[in-house]
């Protein structure tokens, strides 16, 4: 008899990529992940991690039973929200994936009202990258998930995910105090020309956005420093090294030197809730969704 744990351990090593990433999604420690799945492998007499390098990957069995744990998980959750409909209140398990300045700046007050007025909910939040939402929630390895998108890099919506609008985020330029963009009122998009950026790495959306908006204005962005997190851009614009797209949400108050100025046409980036229409019925994601849209605030700088 396969155990419905440890087969939900492989699916998370396989969908996440590795042990440490599956722990983290499913709210365990490496070594209980890394448990789970020795004892499946014991169980099925089958070798079903194999070390390369310094992570693992799945031998062919793996990929086999992980198709299988797709099936029963899917199983499994559609009798859970029939159980949840018919009590008609939030319950059980709900795993959020949410990219981090909505961890920082969204999901906060979201997570303690829906502990606060749903104690039957075991609300849980991962920080996931934008890109990668969609197809999670579509493989069942989170429920629901706050994402994004800019107007020139659409949203991808696969088979299999519904979505919602949560609100749109506006987006400023901040410079070093004392920069000659400091002292405009707005900014247009020719005043960026030949100007030193600090964004974020190839492959994330605001990275994408602000390469092809500077592009198509005929723009080559000089792209000095690379960082992921938007604190840590802020503090490089501080230290007067360069200019950064930022937007408003998780951004807070920005430290001395450091001065936001408006861009016309304002970039705004929209957020977005996702999940898989098998829960649409389910009573945790009706909830989530209104309470994601209900501290959703008015952003004017």
């Amino acid at each position: 008899m396969l155990d419905l744990s440890r087969l939900r351990a492989l699916h998370a090593v396989a969908m996440h990529g590795s042990v440490s990433a599956a722990a983290v999604a499913l709210g365990y420690t490496p070594s209980a992940v890394s448990q789970q799945i020795a004892k499946l492998e014991r169980e099925t007499r089958t070798t079903l991690l194999e070390r390369r390098g310094r992570g693992v990957v799945l031998t062919d069995a793996a990929h086999h039973l992980v198709e299988t744990a797709e099936q029963l998980l899917a199983l499994v959750e559609r009798a859970e929200t029939a159980l949840e409909e018919r009590r008609g209140r939030p319950t059980g398990r709900l795993v959020i994936g949410a990219f981090a300045s909505a961890a920082r700046g969204l999901l906060p007050p979201v997570l303690a009202r829906l502990g606060r007025d749903h104690p039957s909910l075991d609300a849980r939040l991962v920080e996931v990258d934008p890109h990668l939402s969609p197809d999670l929630v579509a493989r069942g390895v989170i429920d629901l998930a706050v994402t994004h998108d800019w107007d020139i890099s659409p949203l991808p919506a696969p088979e299999g995910v519904e979505r919602a609008v949560i609100g749109d985020d506006p987006s400023d330029i901040l410079v070093p105090d004392g920069h000659p963009l400091a002292a405009l009122p707005v900014l247009s998009r020719a005043d960026l020309a030949g100007r030193r950026w600090i964004c974020q790495p190839p492959g994330s959306v605001c990275h994408d956005w602000l390469v092809r908006t500077l592009r198509a204005d005929g723009h080559e962005p000089d792209l000095a420093y690379q960082v992921a997190e938007y604190h840590s851009q802020i503090a490089l614009v501080a230290a007067g090294l360069g200019i950064a797209l930022v937007p408003r949400l998780g951004r807070g108050p920005v430290p001395a030197g450091v001065v936001v100025v408006p861009l016309d046409p304002t970039p705004v980036r929209r957020l977005y809730a996702l999940w898989r229409p098998g829960a649409a019925r389910r009573p945790a994601i009706t909830e989530a969704v209104r309470a994601l849209r209900a501290h959703w605030p008015e952003r004017d700088g």
